[in-house]
């Protein structure tokens, strides 16, 4: 980690989230990660309350195997773009989980 006289900052790519967010641009998150109801669940939820950060819409990818995991819908992000640019955040934000196909 990077410690800076105000805060600590991690990456390049917090620092211009960081930059970003202190001059009133908006940032889109789009999240794929196997913890993001266990761990994450708390950091998630605080950036949702967060202004001027968006989210690319998500959903559990497979509720049954990865109970924990949330994936974004990558074919959003265009639309997600859009939104977050006119500061406004696509909804909805959790999306139902995809059908399985049956394979019988």
């Amino acid at each position: 980690m990077f410690c800076c006289q105000d805060a600590v900052t991690g990456t390049p790519v917090t620092m211009a989230v960081k930059s970003s967010l202190r001059v009133h641009l908006p940032v889109l998150l789009t999240i794929a990660t196997n913890d993001a109801l266990a761990a994450s669940a708390q950091n998630i939820g605080r950036l949702l309350n967060v202004k001027y950060v968006f989210f690319t819409p998500f959903r559990q990818d497979d509720y049954v195997k990865k109970p924990y995991s949330l994936v974004a819908d990558f074919t959003l992000i265009p639309k997600a773009v859009e939104a977050a640019q006119n500061c406004e955040q696509l909804e909805p934000i959790l999306l139902a989980p995809l059908q399985k196909e049956n394979k019988s």
